[in-house]
């Protein structure tokens, strides 16, 4: 038989949205799975569609807002299978991406998947293409999406998501711990994820702030840290400097448009100046 695979949507106010991130799980080829939707205290609009969803769906919890990590685990700590699905209530799957990401679990070494992901808005997409990879890999970077499947015996030992992380990047550092124990993150090699980019997202809140998040990553596991201290300083050194290159690339553009500005009037009057003693020769 299957395993069974629960599926966790946390929803906060998303209504326009979390009817089709429920229809993308319903709708997974993967025949055994549940659907778990918590409410994480969303206003009225969004409490009247998750009611006429209801039906549809395995469970629907209710809470005070609390933010994402509590909803993920309390979610998580009701399912009933062996493998969990994470998804926000704003994106959506590829129908097949659960058969997929099984398929994967094959190999016992696997901690974690993933896929390549379309990110979007109201005009325009982009791909994304997460690595995956080791511990050490999730040390430097969050190599795997938000949105991805684990197994419950393994979130149960990580501890789950740290509920003080209401800022953003709980995601990664959930990973962290649950790599820490060994395993790898799988990237399935296909478009299979769709993130919707949206300008007061927790991804967008979260990049306002990170060197608050990455020190408070940084501290939580400097133990981690320690034992990859050359790959870290490494890394850290890169980020300096991609940071200044691209400072210093904005400083030109700011040189050039600011140039520009002062200069156009100076050619206008001298194109100006040359036309009109140009017509005056004429005459």
């Amino acid at each position: 038989m299957e395993s069974l695979i629960s599926i966790i949507i946390p929803c906060y106010n998303d209504w326009q949205y979390v009817e089709e991130a429920i229809n993308s799980a319903l709708n997974q080829t993967y025949t055994n799975k549940e659907v778990i939707v918590v409410d994480d205290g969303s206003n009225t609009k969004t409490k009247e569609v998750l009611e006429q969803l209801e039906l549809k769906i395995t469970k629907l919890i209710t809470q005070e807002n609390s933010g994402q990590s509590k909803a993920r685990n309390v979610g998580i700590e009701a399912a009933r299978g062996d493998y969990i699905l994470v998804l926000d209530s704003d994106d959506f799957f590829d129908s097949t991406f659960c058969t997929k990401a099984m398929s994967a679990f094959a190999d016992p070494k696997i901690t974690l998947v993933t896929s390549f992901t379309k990110r979007f808005d109201e005009f325009t997409s982009s791909l994304y293409y997460p690595q995956g990879g080791q511990l050490k890999d999730f040390l430097m970077y969050n190599e795997a999406t938000g949105s991805a499947m684990f197994k419950k015996k393994d979130f149960l030992i990580a501890g789950g998501y740290d509920e003080t992380m209401r800022f953003g990047f709980e995601d990664w550092e959930f990973y962290i711990r649950l790599l820490k124990n060994g395993g790898k993150a799988f990237v399935i090699s296909e478009v299979l994820f769709n993130y919707r980019s949206k300008k007061n997202s927790t991804t967008s809140k979260a990049n306002k702030i990170k060197y608050k998040l990455w020190f408070f990553i940084y501290e939580k596991h400097k133990d981690l840290y320690c034992l990859y201290f050359e790959d870290f300083i490494i890394h850290l050194l890169y980020m300096i400097e991609r940071e200044e290159n691209e400072k210093n690339k904005n400083i030109e553009r700011l040189e050039f448009r600011i140039g520009k500005a002062i200069l156009s009037p100076l050619r206008y009057i001298k194109s100006f100046i040359n036309k009109l003693f140009n017509s005056k020769e004429i005459v």
